[in-house]
């Protein structure tokens, strides 16, 4: 009986052993899986549409005040104490709005970014669900996320997922690079 307790245990464990050893692993580099999807692209366009509108009406603020102001100082001399208080206390509202707006405008565009970034990272995330159920994977680690992942063990799917989302993976890591690039470029610019 004990014997065949013990055999029975060993036979549990060695089982139980296999399976953990039968597991699948992935990994996929979800920052590279969005920029290759050609939404991705369609929001930057719709995003700096965006921006531009800001921009532009925060310019049209900024040419009001400075108009003003201009002609406050050429005419300071001759404006009653009445007159030239009325226009400082204008120029401090005028200040003032476009430091409102300027603050809106960086929520505005949070809230925009958010709308538009959401049903892209859905999207992958749900192709990325989908590959990984379809290959029998038990998990899947986001590149980046994980302080150690050994390559050789735990294979890369982007470009299973991009292909199963119809996106060429060559033109995608093309993509990705100049997107890269122009990246580092704008900070560079804004330093």
């Amino acid at each position: 009986m004990k014997k065949a307790i013990k055999l029975t245990l060993v036979l549990a464990m060695t089982l139980g052993c296999t399976s953990l050893f039968a597991q699948k692993f992935g990994r996929i580099d979800m920052q590279a899986l969005i920029f290759s999807m050609p939404e991705t692209k369609e929001m930057q366009a719709k995003m700096e549409e965006f921006t531009k509108n800001l921009e532009d009406t925060y310019e049209t603020m900024n040419v009001e005040f400075n108009t003003k102001y201009q002609e406050l100082m050429k005419n300071q001399a001759t404006l009653s104490d009445a007159v030239l208080q009325m226009k400082q206390k204008e120029l401090n509202e005028l200040a003032s709005r476009r430091d409102e707006f300027v603050q809106m405008a960086q929520q505005d565009q949070q809230k925009e970014q958010a709308r538009l970034y959401t049903p892209i990272y859905q999207k992958a995330q749900d192709a990325v669900n989908q590959i990984a159920k379809a290959g029998g994977y038990t998990a899947i680690f986001q590149v980046g996320q994980m302080p150690y992942i050994d390559e050789t063990a735990v294979p890369d799917i982007l470009a299973e997922v991009q292909t199963a989302l119809g996106i060429d993976p060559a033109e995608a890591a093309k993509a990705l690079a100049e997107a890269t690039n122009n990246v580092a470029n704008n900070a560079q610019a804004n330093n």
